[in-house]
């Protein structure tokens, strides 16, 4: 429900600002006039705190009392039992219809507030939200309480699309979410407290969940999830997808691959069951993917899904439960069927982890993966490579071209490396402890020291670092694969030709799944190219002639 309208008057003669106003309060009382509910609303105040603002509120409630008999106020002091029990504190405050709703006033509602004040009257008034189909969805999937404080200032034009959007979910969902709107003018201690400067700001049980306006479902979507979301996917009720190419994975391979498929004509759709963007939504910082010199890793993820979204629909928290061969492929997941001409498995691959004490507390505070990611950031500081394979000496070399101080702990005595490998890393003078174990990385905002087991002599040290690299191998995500048969390297990955094509004609593979680099950059090339071999292949199937023979 959107009954905002500029108050009219401004840049007016007299007698046009003065029709314009009657013409306002007419609507407003026909509005007002339709209502079905009783409004009591209860006003906190003291004579010696904020004084201007409890007498403004006072007149924009008799403003509207004026227009409607269903509206009613009861004023009391801070002193009284009444705010006590209601737990007041700020002078004033207002509180609307409290026996049924938990929604608060501190300050008073004038300025661009006053259309929130108005909006408040007329949903309390008709118990009516009018919130989307996909907000009542969300809505429904909160099961724990949402204490909501939105801050905002009667000047701020941005501040009341964020403050009906919480409006309705303490309307529509009074068992579970309560409302303070603070005015950060009349309560700057609150304001200070929480930082609350820039608004709209919004808190939900004391965490920051949103900054600036947002559209509705995303305002439900960031209170739900209890941390700010950028990209709404409206959820598909539908039983059954019908598409030319299922994508299986939403990280940067099949983000791409659905934008390209998209492009060259073909309908696709994107399967993802856990967080849309893989490994790199878990990355603090982003510093090598083109035209950034400096990214968050949830930024890109969300500018790569925002993208896509224009293209392809995105199915999130599904997951593949199995595909039957076929033509065409049939996909059942914990949430629909698909039936598709093709299949992309870009399924990704994690990292493999030591699973030592503060491996998990410091990633992204010293502890990473991603040489190649991070390593700039430790020019001129001492850090661990743990592995002793291509990866782990690479990995060495490449810091120690960046000027870090770099040491190698590798398990056994001897590296499993190339030779050539070897030899530069020797050549390079990298410091290097053989039958050497990280059993715990310590620190306080950061890592500060590892503790490292001689298994050979059984002592154990303490070595002071800025940072653990972990490179030990990966695991690629391939349970999916091997189960419809797709073969697999002898490293585990994905087997494919030079044009993303696996083992069974249909079947194709991109990304970190394949194996390579594992870098942002190349997995979303190679989902450029498997969709684009898709695309020539579904309008030339090469399989035919296989099959006819």
């Amino acid at each position: 429900m959107n009954n905002r309208e500029e108050f009219p008057g401004r840049g007016r003669d007299p007698q046009e600002a003065m029709e314009a106003r009657e013409k306002v309060q007419k609507k407003l009382s026909e509005l007002f006039g339709g209502m079905d509910h009783d409004i009591p609303l209860l006003l906190f105040a003291d004579s010696f705190t904020n004084n201007q603002y409890s007498e403004a509120a006072r007149t924009v409630i008799r403003a509207v009392r004026e227009l409607s008999k269903r509206v009613t106020l009861r004023e009391f002091s801070l002193g009284h039992d009444l705010a006590r029990q209601y737990q007041v504190t700020h002078s004033p405050t207002l509180l609307f219809d409290p026996d049924h709703f938990s929604i608060r006033w501190l300050g008073a509602p004038v300025g661009q507030e006053g259309t929130t004040f108005v909006e408040a009257i007329i949903m309390l008034g008709y118990r009516k939200t009018e919130l989307s189909e996909p907000s009542t969805k969300i809505l429904k999937k909160i099961t724990s309480p949402r204490a909501i404080k939105l801050f905002v200032s009667p000047t701020c034009p941005y501040c009341p699309q964020q403050a009906v959007n919480a409006l309705k979910t303490a309307i529509a969902r009074p068992d579970m979410i309560s409302l303070e709107i603070i005015d950060i003018m009349a309560c700057p201690d609150l304001a200070e407290q929480y930082n609350a400067y820039g608004v709209p700001v919004c808190y939900a049980n004391d965490v920051m969940i949103a900054r600036g306006a947002q559209p509705e479902e995303l305002f439900m979507a960031s209170l739900e999830k209890l941390e700010q979301q950028n990209v709404f996917i409206p959820e598909s009720d539908a039983e059954q997808v019908e598409t030319d190419v299922a994508i299986i994975g939403g990280g940067p391979a099949g983000l791409t691959a659905g934008i390209y498929a998209a492009r060259s004509g073909l309908n696709a759709v994107i399967i993802e069951r856990g967080a849309l963007g893989g490994q790199v939504a878990l990355t603090p910082v982003v510093e090598n993917y083109p035209g950034f010199a400096q990214i968050g890793g949830k930024t890109l993820v969300d500018i790569m899904v925002q993208h896509a979204l224009q293209y392809v629909p995105i199915f999130p928290d599904e997951e593949v439960m199995e595909i039957k061969i076929g033509r065409p492929f049939e996909i059942s997941t914990n949430r629909r069927r698909y039936t598709a001409r093709a299949v992309l498995l870009a399924t990704g691959a994690t990292y493999r982890r030591l699973d030592a004490p503060g491996e998990e507390q410091f990633a992204g505070s010293g502890v990473s993966y991603c040489a190649t990611c991070d390593g700039f950031l430790f020019r001129g500081k001492k850090v661990l490579i743990v592995g002793g394979g291509d990866s782990a000496l690479t990995d060495a070399l490449y810091l120690a071209n960046n000027e870090v101080d770099v040491t190698i702990v590798h398990r056994r005595d001897t590296f499993r490396a190339q030779d050539y490998l070897v030899s530069q890393v020797r050549d390079r003078g990298i410091g290097i402890l053989f039958n050497t174990e990280v059993r715990e990385i310590r620190g306080d905002t950061k890592v500060r020291e590892a503790v490292l087991f001689n298994n050979r002599t059984g002592a154990t040290s303490t070595q002071p670092v800025d940072g653990v690299f972990i490179a030990i191998g990966y695991v690629p995500t391939v349970d999916l694969a091997r189960k419809i048969g797709v073969e697999l390297t002898g490293d585990g990955f994905i087997k494919c030709d030079g044009h993303h094509r696996t083992s069974i004609p249909g079947i194709y593979a991109a990304g970190d799944v394949e194996g390579g680099y594992k870098q942002i950059v190349t997995a979303a090339g190679q989902g450029s190219g498997a969709a684009i071999t898709i695309f020539e292949d579904l309008v030339n199937p090469y399989w035919t002639a296989q099959e006819k023979h």
